[in-house]
C-alpha cells in the first residue's frame, strides 16, 4: 500500500493568500526552513493503478498535476483517470471544495457519512457532479467496506464539530455523529493498515483504545498550542473552538499519544500559524523529540 500526502496544510495553505504572519511571509520569500504547502489531502492505493483520495482540497487540480500517479494513463483513451474514489472526513470547505475540480465527467465513487452527504446535497453547486458518473455512497460507521485498489476502509466517529458554514444549524457548534469521522485503511493482501484523522477535538477513551498499537496514524496537527492564533493576532478563536486539539500541552495530542504505542505518528492538516512548520524552530525539535513527524507535500509512505 502506498500513501502519498498531496497537501499537508490546513485551510488556506502556506502561504495563505491574505496572511503576512511570520510563517507565511517567510514561505512567500523563499526561506528554506518554511516549505510551501497546499491544503490537506492524501492519496492511497493498494495496487498502484486505482487511487482513493482522502478529502478533496481546493488545491486538488494543482496536487494532481504534481503527482504523476494521478495523471490519465497515456494508453487509456481521451478521457481517463486513476482516481476511482474519494472519501470525505467532514464537510469543511478545505475538504470538499476540490470536488468541483472533478466536474468534467470524471467517474468515481464519493464516500462520506450521511451527515456530510446531506450537506453536499443541500448545496446546489454540487449538482455539477453528474450522478451518472459520481455515485454518492453513505459510509456506515464501524463497518469495513471494500474500495478501489484492493483496499478496505472502516469509518468511525471522532470528537469534532460541524463545518463553519453549518454552525447556525448546530447547537453548541455541533458534535453529532457523522460531523467528523476518522478512517482505518487496510490492505488485506499485505496486512498493512493505518488510521487517518485530519480533524479531531479530543482523544477520548474510545478513540484511544482504537488507536492503541496502530502501525501508523496520520493525525490532526492544526495548531501547536490552543491559543496560538489569538496570541499571534490572527483570530479570536482557540483551537478547541475550531474543533482541533493542539499538539502541545497537557491536553495536547503529543501527551495523549504518549502511552498508545503507535509505531509511526505523522501530523497532517497543519495551520499556517503553527511554529512547528519551521524546520529550525524549538517547537519542531520538541515534536520530533516526542517521536512525531511533520508531513510535507509529496511525502510518501509505504506499508
Amino acid at each position: 500500500m502506498l500513501i502519498k500526502v498531496l497537501g499537508s496544510s490546513a485551510g488556506g495553505g502556506l502561504p495563505q493568500v491574505n496572511c503576512n504572519c511570520r510563517n507565511c511571509a517567510d514561505a512567500r520569500n523563499g526561506n528554506p526552513a518554511v516549505r510551501k504547502r497546499t491544503q490537506s489531502c492524501v492519496a492511497v492505493s493498494g495496487d498502484g493503478q486505482q487511487w482513493t483520495l482522502l478529502n478533496a482540497a481546493p488545491d486538488l487540480r494543482q496536487q494532481i498535476e504534481m503527482t504523476p500517479q494521478l495523471w490519465p494513463p497515456p494508453d487509456a483513451g481521451l478521457r481517463a483517470s486513476p482516481i476511482a474514489s474519494i472519501i470525505l472526513t467532514n464537510a469543511d470547505v478545505d475538504h470538499v471544495a476540490g470536488l468541483l475540480s472533478l466536474r468534467e465527467g470524471l467517474a468515481f465513487r464519493l464516500y462520506a457519512s450521511e451527515t456530510v452527504l446531506a450537506a453536499l446535497a443541500a448545496n446546489p453547486i454540487y449538482t455539477v457532479l453528474d450522478p451518472s458518473h459520481v455515485a454518492r455512497v453513505p459510509l456506515s460507521l464501524e463497518r469495513s467496506r471494500a474500495i478501489a485498489g484492493g483496499l478496505n476502509v472502516e469509518a468511525f466517529a471522532v470528537p469534532g464539530k460541524v463545518a463553519l458554514y453549518l454552525e447556525s444549524s448546530a447547537p453548541a457548534f455541533g458534535s453529532r455523529t457523522g460531523d467528523t469521522i476518522g478512517l482505518r485503511i487496510c490492505d488485506p493482501a499485505s496486512g498493512g493498515a493505518f488510521h487517518f484523522i485530519p480533524g479531531c477535538a479530543a482523544i477520548d477513551e474510545t478513540l484511544a483504545a482504537r488507536l492503541r498499537g496502530s502501525p501508523l496514524v496520520l493525525f490532526d496537527g492544526t495548531l501547536y498550542t490552543d491559543e496560538e492564533m489569538i496570541v499571534q493576532g490572527l483570530s479570536a478563536k482557540t483551537g478547541q473552538r475550531m474543533g482541533h486539539m493542539a499538539m502541545a500541552g497537557p491536553q495536547g495530542s503529543i501527551m495523549a499519544f504518549a502511552a498508545l504505542q503507535v509505531k509511526r505518528r505523522v501530523f497532517v492538516h497543519i495551520n499556517n500559524s503553527n511554529p512547528a512548520l519551521r524546520e529550525d524552530s524549538p517547537e519542531r525539535a520538541e515534536v520530533e523529540c516526542a517521536g512525531w513527524e511533520i508531513a510535507w507535500d509529496g511525502m510518501e509512505i509505504k506499508l
